[in-house]
C-alpha cells in the first residue's frame, strides 16, 4: 500500500478508448422501443435526434470503442484526472477504512459531464450539424454542452429546469460565458413548455419537462440535433474514462477496492466510475460491493418499477425499460437537481435487475452534513450530487470503525459546489428540510404508464 496522498497520471495515460459493457454482459437488455409502433426503434427512428455515429454506438456490443483523436486532444485540458485518498477525512472519522476519490471537478465546468458532451459535439460536428439542443437539472450539463459545442463551432440551445435556473443563476451564466442560449423550462417557447405553463404557471419544471422541449426543437429543424447528458448507452460509454483511469491509479496505491460507491440521477457518473471495475468482477479478478446512493426525494431505484416508460414527460421519446417514478413525476425541488429525474438508465437497471449492485436513498441533510465535513478535511466544496455517495461513504467507514475492518472505499467526486453556495447557506442556516416522498406521489404518476 502506497504512503502517496494522490496518483496523477501523465497525458500520455488518457484512455485510448471507451468500455462497453454490453459486450461482457450474461444477458442483453431490452430494446427501447418506437412510441407509436411499440416495436424496437431503428436507426432510422433516431436520426433527426442523433448523428449515425452515436446511433451505432448506442447499440454497438464491441468491448471497446476508440477514442478520436479530436476527441483525446480536447481531453487533454482536464484528463488524466487525479485519484485522492481522503486521509484527512479517514482521521476525522477515526476509521481504519481507506477511503479514495476519483475528482472529476477540474473539467471546464466543473463536473464529469464533458466527459461525454465533448464526444457528442465533435460526431455532431463532423455530420455537418449546426445546432445542437438540450435540457440540464443542476447545470453542470448544460454548461458542459455550451462549452464542448464552443470548441467545435456549433449553437447550442439549452432548456434549464425552472426550480435551478432560480436556485443556480451562476450556472446559467456559465453557459451564456460558452456562447449557449438557456431557457427556464418549461418555456413558452415550446408547444410542449407552453402547454404545462397553462396547466401550471408555477411549475418548478422536471428533468423530463425540459428533455420534452428540447427534443420538439431538434426535431423539428434539418439543422438541428439533440444531446443527452445522461442515462443512454452511449453517454454511459463515454464515462467510462472515469473508470478506466481509476483502475490503473488504484494499482498504483496497491490497492483493491472493497465497496465502489456513486450517486445516481440518470446514471452516468455511477456508470463511468463502476462500469470498468464490474468488468474486472464478471471476469473474477476482484469482487467489490458496488452501491448505487439516490435522493429520497426521487429514488427511482429503490422505489420505482422496471417498466417501459418515457424518457421525457410529453411522451416524445422511444419507450426505454428502466426503473421510473412515472414519466408525469415532478420531483420537489431539492439541491441536487443532477439527480432529479423520473427514470434510471435503462443500461444501469438492467444490471440492477441482475443483482451486479445494490441501491440506498439517502436525505439531502445527512449529505450536505457529509459534504461539510469532506471540505472542512479534504479542502474541496462538493456539489449537492456526489454529497450522496460522501454520505454512504462516512456511514460505511463509521461502521469499519465499530467492527474494525479495513475496507478499501472507493468513490467518485463528480463536481465542485461553488455554485452551489446557496444551499450550503440555506443547510448552514437550518432551512434545509428532509423530504418524505408519499408514496401516492409515486403510484398517480406511475397510472400513466405507457402500455406496451
Amino acid at each position: 500500500m502506497s504512503e502517496a496522498t494522490r496518483v496523477l497520471l501523465d497525458e500520455s495515460r488518457i484512455p485510448r478508448n471507451w468500455y462497453n459493457i454490453l459486450a461482457d454482459l450474461p444477458a442483453p437488455p431490452p430494446p427501447p422501443l418506437h412510441p407509436g409502433t411499440r416495436q424496437p426503434v431503428g436507426p432510422d427512428d433516431l436520426a433527426p435526434l442523433f448523428p449515425a455515429e452515436l446511433i451505432g454506438q448506442e447499440v454497438c456490443t464491441d468491448r471497446f470503442v476508440p477514442i478520436p483523436d479530436g476527441v483525446r486532444d480536447v481531453y487533454r485540458l482536464w484528463r488524466p484526472t487525479p485519484l485522492i485518498r481522503a486521509r484527512r477525512l479517514e482521521r476525522s472519522l477515526g476509521t481504519p477504512a481507506r477511503i479514495y476519490y476519483k475528482y472529476e471537478g477540474g473539467s471546464p465546468s466543473g463536473s464529469h459531464k464533458p466527459n461525454t458532451a465533448v464526444p457528442q459535439a465533435y460526431y455532431n460536428a463532423r455530420e455537418g450539424v449546426r445546432r445542437l439542443t438540450t435540457e440540464t437539472g443542476a447545470g453542470q450539463w448544460g454548461s458542459s454542452l455550451a462549452f464542448a459545442c464552443a470548441q467545435y463551432g456549433l449553437d447550442c440551445e439549452v432548456w434549464m429546469v425552472r426550480a435551478s435556473y432560480d436556485q443556480k443563476p451562476h450556472r446559467r451564466s456559465l453557459m451564456r460565458v460558452y456562447g449557449a442560449t438557456v431557457h427556464a423550462s418549461p418555456s413558452p417557447e415550446t408547444v410542449s413548455g407552453s402547454k404545462i405553463l397553462a396547466e401550471d404557471p408555477d411549475s418548478p419544471g422536471s428533468l423530463g419537462i425540459a428533455i420534452s422541449e428540447a427534443v420538439e426543437v431538434a426535431a423539428a429543424a434539418a439543422d438541428t440535433r439533440y444531446a443527452l447528458g445522461s442515462v443512454l448507452n452511449h453517454v454511459l460509454l463515454h464515462q467510462t474514462v472515469i473508470g478506466e483511469e481509476a483502475i490503473e491509479q488504484l494499482a498504483a496505491f496497491g490497492e483493491v477496492p472493497d465497496l465502489i460507491v456513486g450517486c445516481t440521477g440518470g446514471g452516468s457518473n455511477f456508470a463511468g466510475l463502476v462500469f470498468p471495475f464490474l468488468r474486472e468482477k464478471l471476469a473474477g479478478r476482484m469482487d467489490p460491493v458496488i452501491r448505487a446512493v439516490e435522493p429520497e426525494a426521487c429514488p427511482s431505484l429503490t422505489r420505482g418499477v422496471y417498466a417501459y416508460d418515457f424518457g421525457d414527460a410529453a411522451g416524445l421519446t422511444p419507450l426505454l425499460k428502466m426503473h421510473t417514478l412515472g414519466h408525469g413525476f415532478v420531483p420537489d425541488p431539492i439541491h441536487a437537481g443532477g439527480l432529479r429525474y423520473h427514470g434510471m438508465s435503462p443500461l444501469i437497471s438492467h444490471l440492477y435487475e441482475l443483482g451486479l449492485f445494490e441501491a440506498v436513498a439517502k436525505g439531502q441533510t445527512e449529505c450536505f452534513e457529509a459534504g461539510l465535513r469532506f471540505a472542512r478535511t479534504e479542502g474541496i466544496v462538493p456539489a449537492p450530487e456526489p454529497t450522496h455517495a460522501l454520505a454512504e461513504t462516512v456511514a460505511e467507514a463509521l461502521r469499519c470503525r465499530e467492527t474494525g475492518e479495513p475496507k478499501v472505499i472507493l468513490t467518485a467526486l463528480c463536481g465542485h459546489g461553488h455554485f452551489d453556495l446557496n444551499a450550503y447557506d440555506r443547510h448552514l442556516a437550518g432551512e434545509m428540510e428532509d423530504f418524505a416522498l408519499p408514496q401516492e406521489r409515486i403510484d398517480t404518476a406511475l397510472e400513466e404508464l405507457p402500455v406496451t
